[in-house]
This record gives C-alpha cells, sequence and structure tokens, in this order.
C-alpha cells in the first residue's frame, strides 16, 4: 500500500497542497526580487521552473506522473527554496537556523534523483530479454547512482562557493564545511535507501513508460 493510502490524503488534497506550494514559491521569489538576494531568486526561480516542468511532461508527454509523485517532486524543491529565507523573511534562513533543515532537503531531493534511476534500470530491465537485473543489484545500483549524484552536487557547491569568495558576491549554495559534506551524502544514502525499498509501489507506472518509449524506439 502506498504511503499516501495509509495518510488517508485524496487525490484532490495532494494537488491541493502542490498548488500552495508553488504559490509559495512564487512568494519566496517575490521577496528575492524585492530584497534583491541573488541566492533567493536563483533558487526560487529554478524551484519554480522544475515544478513547472513536471505537469508539461504529464499533459504533453503522457508521463504517468500522478499527483502524490508530483506532490513529492514539488516538496522537494519547495523545502529547499523556502529554505533559503526561513521565517520571517529577512532573517536568517532555514538553513541556517534549523540543523535539521539541510538534511531533511538532502534526504528528500536524493529520493526524487533515486526515483529517476530506479524507474530507468527497472525499464531497460523489463524492455529486454537479453538484460536481467536482480533485485539486490539495482539496490545497489539505486544507492552508487545517488552517491555519484551526491559527489556531483558537492563539487558544484565548492566551485561555487570558491568562485563566490574570489568575486566578493554571495553564493548561491552555501557548503559548510567537510563535515557537512559527508552528512549529505549520509542523508542523500538515506533518501536512496528508502527508494529502493518502497519504490515499486510508486514508480512501476514510470518504469512502464520508459519501456513503452524504448519499445517504439526500437520498432
Amino acid at each position: 500500500m502506498r504511503l499516501r493510502d495509509r495518510l488517508g490524503i485524496d487525490e484532490r488534497r495532494q494537488r491541493q497542497l502542490t498548488w500552495v506550494m508553488e504559490l509559495i514559491m512564487f512568494g519566496v521569489l517575490l521577496y528575492g526580487v524585492y530584497a534583491w538576494e541573488i541566492p533567493v531568486i536563483v533558487n526560487a526561480g529554478v524551484a519554480l521552473a522544475i515544478a513547472q516542468i513536471v505537469p508539461v511532461l504529464e499533459r504533453d508527454y503522457d508521463v504517468p506522473l500522478d499527483a502524490g509523485l508530483t506532490l513529492w517532486i514539488t516538496s522537494a524543491v519547495f523545502l529547499h527554496a523556502f529554505g533559503t529565507i526561513g521565517f520571517p523573511p529577512g532573517e536568517t534562513s532555514f538553513y541556517k537556523s534549523i540543523w535539521w533543515w539541510d538534511h531533511m532537503t538532502h534526504a528528500l531531493s536524493s529520493s526524487v534523483v533515486a526515483g529517476v534511476g530506479y524507474a530507468t534500470v527497472r525499464a531497460l530491465d523489463e524492455h529486454s530479454e537479453e538484460i536481467y537485473l536482480p533485485p539486490r543489484f539495482i539496490f545497489v545500483f539505486i544507492l552508487m547512482f545517488v552517491l555519484a549524484y551526491g559527489v556531483f552536487w558537492e563539487i558544484i557547491e565548492f566551485a561555487l562557493a570558491e568562485g563566490a569568495a574570489l568575486m566578493g558576491t554571495g553564493t548561491v549554495l552555501t557548503q559548510y564545511g567537510l563535515t557537512d559534506s559527508l552528512m549529505d551524502l549520509v542523508f542523500n544514502t538515506l533518501g536512496a535507501v528508502v527508494v529502493s525499498i518502497w519504490g515499486t509501489a510508486h514508480l512501476n507506472g514510470v518504469s512502464n513508460y520508459i519501456e513503452d518509449r524504448l519499445g517504439r524506439r526500437a520498432a
């Protein structure tokens, strides 16, 4: 049974929550423009763009992203964008004032990345009879996939921070040291483990879509 079924959250309420988060992200973007805080503008703008890609994929390309998957992806980008300003706006950000905020956003965003990897590798497994991927291999593959993503992300954070320091400007992404980077990788792994264990219940529709596309291209 899916988590949202256990919680008793119907599709209509899930879509309402998604819309509310998108409105708040738009408010965060407006605040960033008003206060002219470039990191807030960039993070909120990218988060909004990702949130809008989801309905486009569903509407224009028939990708089976139901209300629950849309809420999952939107939650990941929303918490990141909202964490850049905190509450009330203008005070210290949630990333700086709440010690676990960065860990939470890393676990959630990495679970989305793991979901992409899981759906893709499952589709490849189902598409070809010549490919057989045992469940244990898929589990390890998802962990390695997310860890690689995590290392790449930490390199980006480091490069942006160093570039901002050289130019004397604020950085878009903040890195808080080696210990923080290691903890980020730990929580990235946690998100990957969750998807590896419970991905089947939520991502079969996306896997079937990818498999169907692969079949059409092969034909």
